[in-house]
């Protein structure tokens, strides 16, 4: 079962993470949920959902996950303004590790600079800075690209974003 790298500060969009998070969980994958430190409680932006942190950024490399989570909200614009974790998400790319990014999640891909090309789908407030970093964008519920990145629009797509993300889990 694979070991998903979960990238997460306050305000992210709650049913965007405890959602799929479940779904991983549920059938044997392990889902590790990293912010800039360890110990620390986020609070979803709507308020449903509390997360407990079990890593903060500079005690994980990304060579000890299988996959890379992004939920969407502001979490990922907050995480994106950090190298570190700029630099964490880019890795995955890279090495062409599973990615699932839902909502406001391929924000932080914008920044790390690796969405030139590829298909992809965001939140429509976001459609535009995809295009400008080169992507080709799809308003569609869920987008998979080089058997590698999952994107998605917004909290009603979560159910194939899910689907699609585990056909790229081991």
């Amino acid at each position: 079962m694979a070991k998903i790298a979960t990238v997460i500060t306050d305000m992210f969009e709650d049913v965007e993470y405890t959602s799929p998070a479940r779904e991983f969980e549920g059938i044997g994958h392990k889902v590790v949920t990293i912010e800039k430190n360890a110990g620390k409680t986020v609070e979803g932006k709507q308020g449903d959902a509390t997360v407990s942190i079990d890593y903060g950024i500079d005690d994980v490399t990304p060579e000890d996950f299988d996959a890379l989570f992004i939920p969407g909200g502001f979490s990922p614009d907050m995480l994106r303004a950090d190298d570190r974790f700029v630099t964490f998400a880019k890795h995955f790319m890279d090495e062409k590790k599973p990615v699932f990014a839902i909502c406001h999640g391929p924000q932080l891909l914008i920044t790390a600079k690796k969405l030139e090309g590829r298909d992809v789908t965001g939140f429509k407030s976001i459609l535009v800075d995809l295009e400008y970093a080169g992507a080709n964008v799809h308003d569609e519920r869920v987008v998979v690209c080089g058997d590698q990145l999952v994107t998605s629009r917004q909290p009603d797509d979560i159910t194939a974003f899910v689907e699609e993300s585990l056909q790229l889990l081991p």
